[in-house]
């Protein structure tokens, strides 16, 4: 399949083998694009490697200012162009760990600011960074990975991912106007339980429980986000597809 042919994307998070970026970044170039990967370390390379000369991984915290510069600069360089960006990168990192996880009385502000810059920040600055190109371009796709957390539900003592993922369908359905009469579409995939590496134990019992007696993949996840990614997505924009298998549909369950 080709329907990526000479596209070039922008994965971010996309580091962890068994990740959604990697998932993503592998669909993509598959389906013939060409892909530069993003990570805060350097098994970013390993990534890229496996999927040969078609991705080229950049090692950068998207937390600071400039930084998404470089992934940008990498598509521009090597190919001269920038078709999709994927914001994947958030939750968890091999260098900065978790967020923060306790009920707001007792959130310290790094915490809080900490959580909010690797979940919302990142995409921001990512988005921030790629838009000129897209509309200068008269084209492009951004895709942001959400959460059903945030978006249809919450949990306690999680407000710091909470609020940073409800903040992402926020921006993204500023920018979809901000760009919509340049051929710049912006959604939000919403993930619900997904079987990652960082995945924990609860999450694997909350999901096996629900209604599809599983957690998702992240090659379910990547499907997608490359349908919204897709230039036959044209008339989709500020939208949020959530995937999480129907979790979030009953009242109760198992039926009573």
């Amino acid at each position: 399949m080709t329907r990526f042919q000479d596209r070039v994307a922008i994965v971010t998070g996309a580091g962890a083998p068994d990740g959604i970026g990697a998932a993503v970044a592998r669909a993509l170039v598959e389906e013939g694009a060409r892909v530069v990967l993003g990570a805060m370390s350097e098994r970013v390379h390993q990534r890229a490697a496996e999927l040969g000369p078609a991705a080229v991984g950049v090692v950068a915290d998207l937390t600071v200012d400039g930084a998404a510069n470089a992934l940008v600069q990498a598509a521009l360089e090597r190919w001269d162009r920038i078709d999709v960006l994927v914001n994947n990168a958030g939750m968890t990192s091999v260098t900065s760990g978790w967020d923060a996880a306790d009920d707001v009385a007792r959130l310290s502000l790094t915490g809080w600011n900490a959580a909010l810059a690797r979940n919302l920040t990142t995409s921001f600055l990512m988005c921030r960074a790629v838009t000129p190109t897209m509309t200068a371009a008269g084209y492009g796709r951004i895709v942001s990975i959400g959460s059903t957390t945030g978006t249809v539900n919450a949990m306690p003592g999680q407000a710091t991912y909470t609020a940073a993922k409800a903040g992402l369908v926020g921006l993204s359905r500023a920018l979809a106007l901000e760009t919509v009469g340049n051929g710049v579409t912006v959604n939000v995939v919403a993930p619900g339980y997904v079987t990652t590496g960082s995945q924990l134990e609860f999450e694997a019992a909350a999901a096996a429980a629900g209604p599809f007696g599983r957690s998702g993949t992240p090659d379910e996840i990547a499907a997608c986000v490359l349908f919204l990614a897709h230039e036959s997505a044209s008339f989709v924009t500020g939208s949020v597809l959530v995937a999480d298998g129907g979790h979030g549909l009953p009242e109760t369950w198992p039926r009573p």
